[in-house]
């Protein structure tokens, strides 16, 4: 648990996903995020107990076509951000993402990274016991390792909303904020596409 919430703490990926989505659209958003991120990881732990991310890893291919359509979906919804042409004051007549929509893409941006699941791979049969049901303990420690992450990304998203709620009162912050949102995620797809895998 030591190693997990190290770990959670560090800014990465998810946390810039968070961050951006709560500080664009408030807590509530930021926390359907990371739900959905949570849900992600979900996939991944089970992927890793039953041996899926194993095949991920074995194939260049199958890692290279999860990591593009995740790279993709990434850059797509910053390009979407950013061709986003409405003025701050018309704002409050504007529809947000739906919450539904939010978790979606929450869960959408987490599975379609290979790093994830090849970091779950690797990082938790380190602590699982050789001489136990192996597929069960590696499920339990994903669990852990997603309860931690998810808790860290809910106080994320709560911090996240109330910058964001600061920025409302302010439109030319809003629409740099907007901006800004977009940029996160087009870095997250190039750096998604341009990873190695290692």
């Amino acid at each position: 648990m030591t190693a997990t919430l190290a770990l959670n703490l560090a800014p990465g990926p998810d946390m810039l996903y968070v961050i951006a989505r709560s500080v664009g659209q408030g807590q509530r958003a930021g926390v359907i995020s990371a739900l959905g991120i949570g849900a992600g990881c979900l996939a991944h732990t089970l992927a890793a107990a039953f041996g899926l991310s194993a095949l991920l890893m074995s194939s260049a291919v199958a890692y290279d076509l999860v990591r593009y359509a995740g790279a993709i979906y990434l850059i797509y919804l910053g390009v979407r951000a950013l061709l986003d042409k409405t003025r701050t004051e018309e704002q409050s007549e504007v529809k947000p993402d739906s919450l539904a929509s939010i978790f979606y893409q929450g869960v959408v941006t987490n599975v379609l990274n290979p790093k994830v699941a090849l970091f779950f791979l690797a990082f938790l049969p380190q602590f699982a016991n050789r001489g136990g049901p192996l597929a069960w303990q590696i499920f339990v420690l994903g669990l852990l390792f997603n309860i931690s992450g998810t808790s860290v990304n809910i106080m994320v998203a709560l911090l996240g909303g109330r910058i964001g709620k600061a920025f409302e009162r302010r439109p030319a912050i809003a629409q740099a904020q907007r901006r800004l949102t977009g940029v996160v995620f087009i870095a997250l797809g190039l750096r998604l596409a341009f990873s190695k895998r290692s």
